[in-house]
């Protein structure tokens, strides 16, 4: 590679990595469209100037392309446009990206990702080379299919990505004996976990969790209240009180309760009386819920990333039926002793841990808590 193409291709590399910052504005907030980065920029003297930035707003609407261009205006005839997946090329509730970046005048596209879409899938690239623009792909690809994982998941397997987060203490317990709750970690994990929350569009715990704790599972980081997540609850009997603080609260941040198709009609009516969402799915052998029936349930609804909080039996189910994409665990130096309740319901930590599936790729300080972050591989 020449001096000049090596130029190129790292000032492309500067650029997209600012469009995926852009791009992260919008996790949690856009579903079921993907949060998506875009930066427009001319040259000018010689030298590269951002004139135009967008991100997919909330809703999913305006596109980032089109809002990148909106505060670009006319400055971007000739320019470059940066995105961190494949302009649309097909007509859902706004008319195509790809027609406005044509219509802007645009004269390159560098693009990370093809889209998975099937109604795109191509067909974006296809339409801007067609007009003549000139297309760059595959730049950041690596980080786009990170940032994308939800979209791209919920496209190619119709579920959402599953992160799993464990609060767990240094003897790998989450509460104590009798199923009660336990502080583990300390204030700035528990702040990291609010952001969490707020970058994902639904978190979700079993009916034993919601019982034992009665939590909220709002975003509550000061100014933050307006990202909460949608509160999903696995519930096959519809055992969830009306009188919880998760009912309590249906009316202000959404609800859905996933439930057996056997559940009694009348809690499901006290429930939507409240202001929750009840959705029947299906029961494995078991009894329980089907949880890739559950998570499909989920796709279809537009969620495309899922926290999962817990609990136990929850968090060991998916990770058994291999639904965990990312494991995030929040360690403590504290000990609950041998009578707390182990993190997975029947199996070490180290099922997960140490699973082949699944890569260790952070380890950071929390305050005085260590984060372990697990990707499947």
């Amino acid at each position: 590679m020449n001096a000049a193409a090596e130029a190129v291709r790292a000032a492309d590399a500067r650029f997209m990595t600012s469009a995926f910052a852009l791009g992260r504005r919008g996790l949690g907030n856009v579903w079921p469209n993907p949060a998506v980065g875009a930066l427009v920029v001319r040259s000018e003297a010689g030298a590269p100037v951002v004139v135009g930035r967008g991100w997919t707003q909330p809703g999913g609407r305006p596109h980032a392309e089109t809002e990148a261009l909106r505060r670009a205006r006319s400055l971007a005839q000739g320019a470059t446009l940066y995105v961190t997946l494949e302009p649309c090329s097909h007509h859902g509730k706004t008319p195509p990206c790809a027609d406005a970046i044509v219509a802007a005048g645009i004269s390159t596209v560098v693009s990370a990702l093809e889209d998975p879409n099937p109604e795109v899938a191509g067909k974006g690239h296809a339409r801007l080379a067609t007009a003549g623009i000139a297309v760059r792909t595959g730049i950041g690809a690596a980080e786009a299919a990170r940032v994308h994982a939800g979209h791209i998941r919920r496209m190619r397997e119709q579920r959402p990505q599953v992160t799993l987060k464990l609060a767990v203490s240094a003897d790998g317990k989450v509460g104590l004996a009798g199923r009660r709750p336990a502080a583990i970690t300390g204030e700035l994990a528990r702040e990291r976990v609010h952001r969490l929350r707020a970058m994902n569009d639904a978190i979700a715990i079993g009916i034993g969790t919601a019982l034992a704790d009665d939590p909220l599972l709002t975003c509550r980081l000061p100014g933050m209240a307006a990202r909460s997540p949608v509160r999903v609850v696995f519930d096959s009997a519809l055992r969830l009180s009306p009188e919880s603080r998760l009912v309590a609260s249906a009316r202000d941040v959404p609800l859905w309760v996933l439930a057996a198709q056997s559940a009694a009609p009348d809690r499901e009516a006290a429930l939507r009386a409240s202001g929750a969402e009840v959705i029947r799915t299906e029961t494995a052998d078991s009894g329980r819920l089907d949880l890739g029936g559950a998570l499909r349930c989920l796709a279809a609804q537009g969620i495309t990333r899922l926290l999962v909080e817990g609990g136990p039996i929850l968090a060991a189910a998916l990770v058994m039926g291999d639904l965990v994409d990312e494991a995030m665990l929040f360690r403590s130096s504290t000990t609950l002793g041998p009578q707390g309740i182990d993190a997975l319901e029947g199996m070490p930590i180290s099922a997960l841990t140490r699973a082949k599936k699944f890569e260790p790729i952070d380890s950071e300080s929390v305050g005085s808590d260590r984060l372990q972050t697990f990707m499947r591989i």
